[in-house]
């Protein structure tokens, strides 16, 4: 997919209205629940990353730090418009860049358990038994960074 830009947006951009919306669309409506009844308000300490082709908000992820090096990817999001292109992938693979560039050497995250294989095969590891998160089957997940 060409012209696609990966960057950070801060909650205070326009963008991050694009975010809310897509994470809400994709994560939480599904499942009957909805970001408007969450405290989002800690999310001005995280790093909201994007992927975009022209206005079109494409993917997002966010990278909460945990200390020590770690940060936990939440809310990874891809518009149902472009499933099956490498968005997510490629947003991911930009997420770990990005976390090195910041001197973190280690993404942990809750994988629902469809997202589960996705997550494997860019090399995460299961560290957990299974556990229920916002009603829905989840392990943790983690990767060490080179």
């Amino acid at each position: 997919m060409s012209n696609l830009v990966f960057r950070r947006v801060l909650t205070t951009d326009d963008t991050y209205k694009k975010v809310f919306d897509l994470r809400e669309d994709v994560l939480r409506k599904p499942i009957g629940l909805s970001l408007h009844n969450e405290d989002l308000s800690d999310e001005v300490n995280d790093h909201i990353l994007v992927a975009e082709q022209g206005d079109d908000l494409l993917g997002c992820l966010i990278l909460t730090p945990k200390g020590n090096g770690t940060l936990q990817l939440r809310q990874m999001a891809v518009s149902s418009k472009v499933h099956g292109q490498n968005i997510g992938r490629q947003l991911v693979d930009y997420a770990e860049m990005y976390a090195q560039e910041n001197d973190c050497n280690k993404i942990i995250l809750h994988a629902r358990m469809v997202a589960k294989g996705f997550y494997e095969k860019l090399h995460y590891i299961v560290t957990s038994d299974m556990f229920t998160e916002v009603g829905i089957p989840h392990v943790v997940m983690e990767k060490q960074l080179s």
